[in-house]
């Protein structure tokens, strides 16, 4: 049986790969290319999470490419595109939480944050592991 009560700190990704939100979403297509997840959280100035972008978000956009010229394209930012209704949690909140929170809002990623800072991300690929290592 999966213990749902154990705390995010214990299957957490804590070295976060970040964006800033002015960053272009070339960047973004970049970045996804050369680490191969799917989600990235996007920081303001004060280093914040302001947003969510996931690599379905740059296919969605690729998908209308033709709508823009070369130009426009370029200057298109993350905060025009990134998705902004995320919800957070805390690395003491337990994974059954987290299980509950992809559920409910069809997430697949979750920033975890401590006074206000990023200090990891959690994803459904983390739970399916940790719940497989638990079955084994």
């Amino acid at each position: 049986m999966i213990d749902t009560n154990v705390a995010l700190k214990e299957i957490m990704t804590e070295e976060v790969i970040t964006l800033h939100e002015d960053d272009s979403l070339r960047l973004v297509d970049k970045t996804f290319d050369k680490y191969g997840f799917h989600h990235i959280p996007i920081l303001n100035t004060s280093k914040r999470v302001v947003g969510m972008i996931s690599k379905d978000d740059i296919l969605r956009l690729i998908s209308i490419r033709n709508e823009f010229t070369d130009k426009e394209f370029g200057r298109i930012k993350v905060k025009d595109f990134m998705a902004t209704d995320i919800v957070t949690v805390s690395s003491d909140d337990s994974i059954g939480l987290a299980a509950d929170i992809f559920f409910a809002n069809k997430f697949h990623a979750l920033p975890i944050v401590e006074n206000d800072k990023l200090v990891g991300l959690v994803t459904t690929h983390d739970l399916i592991k940790h719940a497989y290592k638990r079955v084994i």
